[in-house]
């Protein structure tokens, strides 16, 4: 079964990342290559495992667009968005033996280095990557 992993951040952690003041301690040069080096051992693992099927990163939400429709119009807006706090930061599919082992290995993110108070708010979703329109229904 395959597994989607997602990870969130704000504009406010992209712009700490890269020393910008945000109101909040800024990352340090060594804060952001603790993260970097935990992530590609954290890849690395998947990959040797034979776990891991993908893996991206995002720009931040300052590169954004949105289309939506307005009055059936299309409407596209760029980000970031004033009503959005936190956005898709990156996400992983996996595949595995169960939701428990995909719960298991988001769960490892929890180890990643980062600023205290980046990983007091940090969390990940699993969600179950359906083959089909008829797994959409319970």
């Amino acid at each position: 079964m395959k597994y989607m992993i997602l990870t969130y951040a704000s504009q406010q952690d992209y712009d700490g990342m890269s020393g910008k003041d945000t109101g909040k301690p800024a990352w340090t040069a060594e804060d952001f290559a603790a993260m970097g080096a935990f992530m590609e051992k954290f890849n690395s693992d998947l990959a040797e495992s034979g776990e891991l099927v993908e893996t991206r990163a995002l720009a931040a939400p300052v590169h954004t667009r949105r289309l939506g429709s307005k009055d059936g119009n299309a409407v596209v807006t760029d980000g970031p968005y004033a009503e959005t706090q936190e956005v898709l930061a990156g996400y992983w599919i996996v595949e595995c033996e169960s939701f428990d082992r995909a719960t298991e290995i988001a769960a490892r993110l929890g180890d990643t280095p980062a600023p205290e108070f980046v990983r007091a708010t940090a969390y990940a979703d699993i969600r179950p990557v359906v083959e089909g329109r008829d797994e959409l229904v319970d």
